[in-house]
């Protein structure tokens, strides 16, 4: 049975960056992207523009490539990781983590067309593509890093969690992916230590 997914980002790379049941450091816990198949359905299930069958049909037919693909989502997933943190750290990226990152955003943007006539927009390559998932994630981030919603970007502060999610409270405080997970996991806790109990 697949790994269940959430979708609590705001954002597709932030959603992306969350396809693991958790961060210790920078150590996945529970990778939910364990196939190429697991990275179609998380890309359908963000609502990215995909034709799920297609790509799986591809990938079934180029094992390799769609195995090369899920190591490049995986490295992207792990820099996004890094890049997010050092933001909401206010830390400088290293080049390693922003030159995978350009990386994929110059593949990307090779499948990129303008088109229109009186209002103009960026329109993906319709040639199916294994790697076309990656091309929408890494817009999405460069959107993010380029954006003055870097600076709401949180992170979970529950245990072995570090999810991201764009923080759109009002006052900009929220502290949990979810409340009804880390967040009343953390009540729990903060009441057990003052009960006395372990």
């Amino acid at each position: 049975m697949p790994s269940p997914m959430k979708f609590i980002g705001g954002l597709p790379c932030l959603d992306f960056v969350n396809t693991v049941g958790g961060w210790s450091m920078e150590r996945v816990i529970d990778d939910k992207l364990e196939t190429y198949a697991d990275l179609v359905r998380w890309a359908g299930l963000a609502g990215l523009t995909i034709r799920a069958g297609v790509l799986n049909q591809l990938a079934r037919g180029n094992p390799r490539q769609a195995a090369r693909v899920l190591a490049r989502a995986r490295a992207l997933r792990l820099a996004l990781h890094r890049l997010l943190n050092c933001a909401a750290d206010r830390r400088n990226p290293t080049a390693a983590d922003l030159s995978i990152l350009a990386a994929e955003l110059r593949i990307a943007r090779r499948r990129q067309t303008l088109s229109g006539s009186t209002r103009f927009q960026w329109t993906w390559d319709q040639t199916p593509a294994l790697d076309s998932i990656l091309w929408q994630v890494s817009q999405s981030a460069a959107d993010l890093l380029t954006s003055s919603d870097l600076a709401h970007v949180g992170r979970c502060g529950g245990e072995n969690c570090g999810w991201m999610f764009l923080d759109t409270t009002r006052n900009h405080s929220r502290h949990w992916c979810d409340m009804q997970d880390c967040g009343n996991l953390a009540k729990v806790r903060r009441f057990r230590l003052r009960s006395g109990r372990r």
